[in-house]
């Protein structure tokens, strides 16, 4: 049974039945709460001074106060932690590694204990007073940033099919054909890489593309898919992106059927995700990819298609497909 907080009625209740010198139990019993329910509520929403009676009134007022104050006031309270906290985000340490840190170190030390997102709450409180903790953060971002591009992908991608109505099939990687699709940004998110990546080899296929634009993404996307035997084309992934949103002319060329991830859980496409990171070795954050040329472009694939993998036996990807094709690929 989930928890819920004593209503307003509950402590009109509580007050008139403890005047009348009902006990806990019996209270408790009346509001179909337990005792320790009760007693809590009488320690923690009573009169300051315990001559007083318990009155619903003031206890709801209270409750309302505790409710809308941060329970880290108490954390920053204690000089130790924060000081540790503050040392170690000095130190590049990120929130998730300082809060499993203070675990091991403090292990018999309750108070030397915080959450990863009240960290993250302290590094962007400090950034508006001028401090500069969030220098040290990954990002260096001085407050929390709206997420948007997953997020709000259901908004505006109209027909969109989920990944929970792709076949199994896919998930098994049982077959060829199955690609998942992505965007790499360049410097100052200006230039763009389109990349499509085949699910049981690993085969990928990029592209560059003038803009972010959907209608963009969906004629580069038909352009080198379309160089694919269309046998080997049958289901692809992408993310809620907004150069997503003319997918279905993806379809309507290829014969492909389109399935979007769930927003925030870009591991659904696993494997264009993690093809991506390794084409980032050649094209690093801040590469501007107009000043790339498509033949070098084409080799750093071709590396990447031609080098061993550990998930495939260390055949390449290359050698995984064209045995799927039995032909060479022009491509």
């Amino acid at each position: 049974m989930s928890y819920h907080h004593l209503t307003p009625e509950e402590r009109y209740v509580i007050a008139h039945l403890r005047i009348a010198g009902f006990s806990l139990r019996a209270i408790g019993e009346r509001i179909g709460r337990h005792p320790s329910t009760v007693s809590r509520e009488l320690i923690r929403n009573g009169a300051p001074e315990q001559a007083w009676p318990y009155w619903y009134d003031a206890g709801q007022v209270r409750c309302d106060r505790r409710r809308y104050k941060a329970r880290s006031y108490r954390r920053q309270n204690h000089r130790p932690l924060v000081n540790y906290v503050e040392r170690k985000l000095r130190q590049d340490w990120s929130p998730e590694q300082i809060a499993a840190k203070l675990a091991l170190d403090h292990p018999h030390q309750p108070a030397m204990r915080v959450s990863i997102e009240t960290i993250y709450r302290w590094a962007y409180l400090e950034a508006r007073e001028g401090g500069s903790l969030y220098k040290h953060l990954r990002r260096r971002h001085k407050w929390r940033r709206r997420q948007k591009r997953y997020g709000s992908g259901r908004r505006f991608i109209e027909g969109r099919v989920g990944i929970e109505a792709r076949p199994t099939v896919v998930g098994d990687r049982s077959r060829f054909g199955d690609w998942e699709g992505d965007t790499m940004g360049g410097k100052y998110n200006r230039s763009h890489l389109a990349t499509h990546v085949e699910r049981k080899s690993r085969y990928l296929i990029a592209t560059k593309l003038a803009d972010r634009k959907a209608d963009t993404f969906a004629e580069r996307s038909t352009e080198v898919l379309s160089k694919v035997p269309p046998r080997l084309l049958h289901t692809l992934t992408l993310d809620n992106g907004s150069e997503c949103a003319r997918f279905s002319k993806i379809e309507h060329a290829t014969g492909m059927k389109v399935y979007f991830a769930a927003p925030y859980a870009a591991w659904q496409r696993g494997t264009n995700e993690n093809t991506n990171g390794l084409l980032r070795q050649y094209f690093p954050k801040g590469t501007d990819f107009r000043r790339i040329t498509d033949k070098a472009l084409q080799g750093a694939v071709d590396r990447l298609n031609h080098r061993p993998r550990k998930c495939l036996g260390y055949r390449s990807p290359h050698e995984v497909f064209t045995s799927a094709t039995r032909v060479a690929l022009a491509m």
